[in-house]
């Protein structure tokens, strides 16, 4: 009897982190009770090797029911729980159309909202199209499908959950499977309830290294911010090798030459949807901010000189990312490395042409996605290399806020760290003739300290460099650049990677017990800070601790347990990089 507890047990587990649906636990059920009855009438009195063969059995089966029989594919509702009910119907140039409000009836959510045309068939891998209108009153209830990417099973999410965020709840409400589409192309807005008008607008654009992603996660929800009141707009774009793709043959079909964009295409066209129709909401088109993190933050520095944006919005954000630096440091490649990863594509795909790989179901590209998944100068979106516009002053926003995370780059190293064995050969594998100064810079003499130097050596290269380069050219173009430096520690992501998101966006939950009184006085600070910015481009408002801007880029802004001015303690590594580098003024 203990045995078949401790088995229903653990298939509990299981079940509960493999988000099987109801199905599963009902077989789930009948499995353990049918085993139990035949255990008891045929297996107690056989010899030791068929009554081990019998619990074989019954953990291979329900191994198979586990795997065979997964959760229901559902969309996510827009609001989770009970919603206070229907908003009022809004009319868009596509049609009317209504959302939702939250339990307290204090926003309003609009998911859903189609702001291109479904990018399949003959559209894969073309520029976005305008969206169909509709006829009658749609229900704006529920988000879209996530773009195509590579999924992983659930009981890996699981688990990374787990270890990653130390983050997991125990319900059965979210026991089904995300759908996936190439069908992504929509829009979802948060606003203040009520009537109003000429509300600040913030655009955001999730990050996911431009594989993966979705709209909906709960860090970057548009809720917090709506609760300040702004009116807060994200949305899918295409990712992968559906966004990212290049190829000659594209480029020649396309009236303006462009190929290897299309996920920065989606989101140049969902800022133009916001123009035209983000007054309908209350929202004013005339002062629009757009923000992202990490991939998402590259795609808003790219789009920040790209002439096709020029005009969509007034002032940006970015998070922990971006494309200035003269080699940056991820998410970018040159057009002709595209092209040649392209190539490689329609060889593995056995694929003679562009109109064979059109004709291949999405699927079939899913595991293309990691070959296919930076920014390129195409000389339509990007007319030149991003450094270089920067460089000359050709910046889009008035004024940014922008900045990253203590330990940047730890996650991207958990399993490849340094030691007092390696550090050594990592630091000239990358640095080559610059690597004696790089270790003078970081001495170490023990594993930890190698981890930590490590870390810091790695968060620099590829994420926080590329803000100090920003600073500079910001500053010689006489825009304020607002620069941070995120240093709050707490029970799940602390100051890792995209850690700062659940502080500026406002949404920390009021039940979760890994956070704590000082993290929810920083996220109120943090979400105030935001919300000035996207309101007047300053995020000050003289009651805050005075955030000024200087132009000496090398002091940051901390926010953590202590706020205010501090150094910029990477300035010894940015040296070393500028020099590799070639940076110019």
């Amino acid at each position: 009897m203990l045995i078949l507890t401790l088995i229903s047990i653990l298939f509990a587990i299981l079940f509960e982190l493999n988000k099987n649906g109801i199905a599963a636990w009902i077989l789930l059920v009948l499995t353990l009770g049918m085993f139990s009855l035949v255990r008891y009438r045929y297996l107690l009195d056989k010899p030791w090797y068929v009554r081990g063969a019998g619990w074989l059995g019954l953990a291979a089966v329900l191994t198979a029911v586990m795997i065979f029989v997964p959760g229901p594919e559902k969309l996510r509702p827009a609001v989770e729980g009970e919603n206070a009910g229907v908003t009022e119907v809004i009319t868009v140039e596509q049609g009317q159309l209504t959302g939702v409000r939250t339990a307290d009836g204090e926003v309003e959510v609009f998911a859903g909202i189609p702001y291109a045309a479904p990018p399949v068939g003959e559209l894969r891998w073309k520029e976005p199209q305008d969206p169909a209108a509709w006829e009658g009153v749609r229900a704006m209830d529920h988000f879209a499908p996530m773009s195509m990417q590579p999924q992983n099973s659930a009981l890996y999410s699981s688990l990374a959950q787990i270890i990653g965020y130390h983050d997991y709840q125990v319900t059965l409400d979210d026991n089904f499977r995300d759908i996936a589409s190439e069908d992504s192309l929509y829009l979802n807005i948060w606003r203040p309830a009520g009537s109003a008008e000429d509300l600040p607008v913030l655009v955001y654009i999730h990050g996911g290294s431009l594989k993966t992603g979705q709209p909906w996660y709960a860090d970057y929800s548009g809720e917090g911010l709506a609760r300040k009141g702004v009116i807060v707009v994200n949305m899918g774009y295409r990712l992968g090798v559906y966004g990212f793709y290049a190829d000659p043959e594209l480029a020649a079909e396309s009236e303006h030459g462009t190929t290897g964009n299309y996920g920065l295409l989606d989101q140049i066209k969902a800022l133009e949807w916001v123009r035209d129709n983000i007054a309908a909401f209350g929202g004013d088109p005339e002062n629009v901010t757009l923000a992202g993190e990490s991939a998402g933050s590259v795609c808003v520095s790219a789009l920040c000189v790209s002439p096709l944006a020029r005009g969509l919005f007034r002032r940006a954000i970015m998070e922990s990312s971006t494309v200035n630096a003269k080699e940056p440091g991820h998410s970018y490649r040159s057009l002709d490395e595209a092209f040649e990863t392209g190539a490689q594509t329609k060889e593995r795909l056995g694929a003679a042409s562009l109109a064979q790989l059109r004709d291949l179901p999405a699927s079939a590209l899913a595991d293309e996605t990691e070959a296919h998944h930076h920014i390129t100068v195409d000389g339509y979106v990007l007319t030149e290399p991003p450094y270089e516009s920067y460089r000359k002053g050709l910046i889009n926003p008035e004024v940014v806020l922008h900045g990253y995370n203590k330990t940047e780059g730890a996650v991207f190293i958990l399993f490849d760290n340094a030691n007092m064995k390696n550090f050594e050969q990592k630091v000239r594998a990358y640095f080559g003739e610059y690597a004696d100064e790089v270790l003078e810079l970081y001495p170490v003499s023990s594993d930890d300290e190698a981890k930590a130097a490590w870390i810091d050596i790695y968060s620099a290269v590829l994420f926080n460099y590329g803000h100090y380069c920003l600073s500079r050219q910001a500053f010689a173009a006489g825009i304020p650049a607002y620069e941070y430096f995120f240093t709050k520690n707490n029970g799940r992501l602390g100051y890792n990677h995209s850690g700062e998101q659940v502080y500026f966006y406002g949404n920390i939950p009021a039940d979760s017990a890994l956070y704590g009184d000082s993290d929810r006085e920083l996220s109120g600070m943090m979400k105030k800070y935001f919300a000035n910015f996207i309101r007047t481009g300053d995020p000050n408002d003289g009651i805050l601790p005075e955030w000024n801007w200087s132009s000496d880029a090398g002091v940051v802004f901390e926010l953590g347990d202590e706020i205010g001015i501090t150094g910029d303690r990477f300035l010894g590594i940015y040296d070393i990089l500028d020099r590799m580098q070639g940076w110019e003024e």
